[in-house]
């Protein structure tokens, strides 16, 4: 499950073989590297894609998404190039991680800050799902009790249950059960879609454009969408065969493209100015909808300890190398592990109290997908090049990677003006 959509793609992580220090590549074909592709990227936050084109208009969102997915598929490719640079250069060098180039880059500072924003993308990931889980609560039971009142009463205790769960392989098989809520979730929005739609009347009232604002919004959901680019290195270095892996992601990304497109139109133009910013919240109040929307709950709620699992990393490998921890442990041994515990339940209320006060999914998203992710994407990937390849490219390779650093600095610039001024 991604944080993309939500989950940016830490749900994939139990999927992928841990492969042994002395060996060079893995042992996944190419069918199950393509599963383990479109699993890390897409999530929950492809249910944002209708409202994002109400706001933008249907051709301008379908822009959006289409830009977001080719960008995002040649960063990916850049951060490729810039693995097999290093490790031909230096038999010795295995580059298995995006903090790995960071490191490579610039030293420990380039590490941390590669990992910084790796795990506030995972933190914005795993918030969007806890802000899903509250509304759809909501709507389900409407009238009765409001979101933050079930993520209070009802998910914080769970989450902080499941939290102590230490081992990914336990919590693995809701990711897959997410994966099929998902497709299950898309596949009712399209019927209902497709029966809405009819009524070919109301069709001349959809906007193709609404707008310049509207594009940097469904580009900022199109990227949360498409986030799941921390899991690029580790896909790759699961193959058997790596020199097949560009194969294997133009051909997911090709799919996904479409299919994101396809789904934010049908979605707008179904439901008009009255889409909402997660499309489910549109469906009829029947059996089906209500088993989608709990059945998307229950997973979302199971998967985002996978989330949460590589800030409780950092976080807990932080407070280990810390003098006073090491201190408090010296003193008695069962404080180290009340602490880890009691560090996990902090940060889990933590970001429970951050998706109450957050109003809207769609609005959370694109500010997601604008800011954190866009410098993941597009800006880092682009230093990176330069950094490793810039003497050896030509005019075009070079003058290609700055304006993809220029541009995504001016898009996380805009987003953070965006939240800041709305």
């Amino acid at each position: 499950m991604a944080a993309g959509g939500g989950g940016g793609g830490g749900a994939a992580a139990p999927l992928l073989e841990a492969i042994p220090v002395g060996r060079r590549t893995g042992r996944a074909t190419w069918a199950q590297t393509l599963g383990n592709v479109v699993v890390s990227i897409v999530g929950t936050g492809v249910l944002g894609l209708p409202y994002a084109f109400r706001v933008a208009g249907w051709a301008a969102g379908s822009l959006g998404v289409a830009a977001a997915g080719l960008s995002t598929y040649y960063c990916m490719i850049l951060m490729i190039e810039c693995r097999k640079r290093l490790e031909e250069g230096d038999a010795s060098i295995r580059i298995r991680s995006y903090g790995d180039l960071g490191e490579k880059a610039f030293g420990g500072r380039g590490r941390f800050l590669t990992e910084l924003l790796v795990l506030v993308s995972q933190a914005g990931g795993a918030t969007a799902y806890l802000v899903f889980i509250g509304q759809n609560l909501s709507s389900v039971f409407p009238g009765r009790i409001p979101s933050y009142a079930f993520l209070f009463l009802l998910v914080l205790p769970l989450e902080t249950a499941i939290s102590f769960i230490r081992s990914l392989s336990a919590i693995a098989p809701f990711s897959a059960l997410a994966d099929v809520c998902n497709v299950l979730a898309m596949s009712i929005v399209v019927k209902d879609d497709l029966q809405l739609l009819g009524d070919l009347s109301e069709l001349r009232t959809r906007s193709a454009f609404n707008g310049v604002l509207g594009l940097p919004f469904a580009a900022g959901v199109a990227v949360f969408c498409f986030e799941g680019f921390s899991m690029t290195l580790p896909l790759e270095d699961s193959m058997a065969e790596r020199e097949t892996f560009r194969w294997v992601l133009s051909r997911a990304f090709l799919g996904i493209t479409l299919c994101y497109a396809g789904f934010g139109i049908f979605g707008y133009l179904a439901y008009g100015d009255a889409t909402r910013d997660i499309v489910t919240l549109n469906l009829p109040n029947d059996w089906s909808a209500i088993t989608v929307q709990l059945g998307l709950c229950v997973a979302l709620a199971f998967t985002f300890p996978v989330m949460m699992h590589p800030i409780h990393e950092i976080t807990e490998s932080r407070l280990l190398s810390s003098e006073w921890f090491q201190k408090l442990s010296r003193v008695s041994p069962a404080a180290e592990s009340a602490g880890l515990h009691l560090a996990r339940m902090l940060l889990v209320t933590l970001l429970t109290a951050l998706a109450s006060l957050i109003p809207g999914f769609g609005a959370f998203i694109s500010l997601v997908g604008s800011t954190v992710c866009a410098l993941l994407s597009f800006v880092l990937p682009a230093i990176f090049h330069l950094r490793f390849l810039g003497p050896s490219l030509d005019f075009k390779g070079r003058a290609l990677d700055y304006a993809i650093l220029v541009l995504g600095l001016t898009f996380a610039a805009y987003g953070t003006f965006s939240a800041v001024s709305g």
